[in-house]
């Protein structure tokens, strides 16, 4: 068995995943260069790997906590590192193409410190780039291994995908929808919201990782639901970055969320309660000239939030998940180094800043 290069249980998590990613991106870099010169360069600049004049960066953006999901799983179930590359890279790029037309659909003109691809080229490159980096994330799988390992891992990826479809649809759907009533956006639809938008992508990278590291079926199924934990977990922190986190870190302005009047899970679980402090918030989120909110209306809403129980109900509904995949893990993973890195791994997943 071989371990990625420099894992083990002193590293911090910050080492884990520059070690995973020391050990997939050559790949990923290799599978860009398939582009066209002229896609490749846009790909790059959303890899954080050149600036928009052709300048070269010496790191990219990103945690690549999805490649390090796949690295750390194949692992943890006693197999060689290098055999997760190919889904690695796979997973690398079904994210980044996610990103960049999740910022059109989203009109986010920021991505990690920078201009969102389609702010930088235009929407017409910055959707045609998405589609190169998906179609280069199944090229990388076709590449893989075995026939029957191919098979199963563009089985699980086309799964995934199609979660994933499904949960942005559904996010985007929640924007047409009220506050309140009976059409309202609830916990239990934001979750499944969630699970398809974020979950399902993590739990496809960890269970790809098993699979390409030649785990039994069931090793393969509790991985993913491992990575579905920590996709909801994930999701959840976002959600309180998007309100509560420092512009400084996340690189978006603070109060985000509200501004944009996203439902995310701290706002709909207020609504949802629908006490006193609902009906004080929806009069906060719908100003009577339905324009945007002063600043003033939305360091009030947030406050409101808070008080109310939203950002505690987030960050509870945040630590129940970890828990849950931190119970898998101890129950599945057969490599100490593996299980302790996917361990902090997903600490990391609810106390980071961006």
């Amino acid at each position: 068995m071989s371990a990625a290069p420099g894992i083990s249980e002193a590293s911090s998590v910050d080492e884990t995943l520059d070690s995973c990613r020391r050990l997939v991106t050559p790949a990923l870099r290799d599978a860009v260069r398939r582009l066209p010169p002229e896609v490749g360069e846009i790909a790059e600049f959303s890899f954080g790997w050149r600036d928009r004049d052709g300048t070269p960066r010496e790191s990219g953006g990103g945690k690549g906590l999805r490649l390090a999901l796949a690295v750390l799983s194949t692992q943890a179930v006693g197999a060689d590192s290098r055999n997760a590359i190919a889904g690695a890279v796979a997973v690398e790029l079904i994210h980044a193409f996610s990103l960049v037309h999740d910022d059109i659909m989203d009109g986010d003109e920021q991505r990690r410190h920078q201009d969102a691809v389609w702010k930088a080229y235009g929407i017409g490159p910055a959707v045609l780039v998405g589609d190169g980096l998906l179609a280069l994330a199944l090229d990388s799988l076709a590449r893989a291994a075995s026939e029957e390992t191919r098979h199963l891992a563009m089985a699980s990826v086309s799964a995934a995908l199609i979660e994933l479809v499904n949960g942005q649809a559904q996010d985007l759907s929640f924007e047409t929808r009220p506050w309140t009533g009976p059409r309202a956006v609830t916990v239990e639809e934001y979750t499944g919201m969630a699970g398809g938008k974020t979950g399902a992508l993590l739990g496809c990278a960890a269970g790809l990782g098993a699979l390409l590291g030649g785990a039994p079926a069931e090793l393969v199924a509790a991985l993913n639901r491992m990575g579905r934990h920590l996709g909801l977990a994930f999701q959840a922190v976002d959600d309180l970055l998007g309100i509560w986190g420092d512009p400084a870190v996340t690189g978006k302005p603070v109060y985000n969320d509200l501004r944009q009047r996203k439902k995310t899970l701290p706002i709909v679980s207020v609504l949802e309660a629908g006490t006193a402090s609902a009906q004080r918030l929806l009069a906060l989120l719908e100003p009577e000239d339905c324009g945007p909110s002063p600043e003033a209306n939305l360091r009030a809403a947030a406050d409101l939030i808070s008080d109310a129980g939203g950002r505690s109900f987030t960050a509870a509904s945040a630590e129940r998940h970890v828990d849950r995949a931190l119970e898998i893990v101890s129950e599945v993973a057969v490599d100490p180094s593996a299980a302790f890195a996917l361990t902090e791994l997903s600490r990391f997943a609810v106390n980071r800043s961006h």
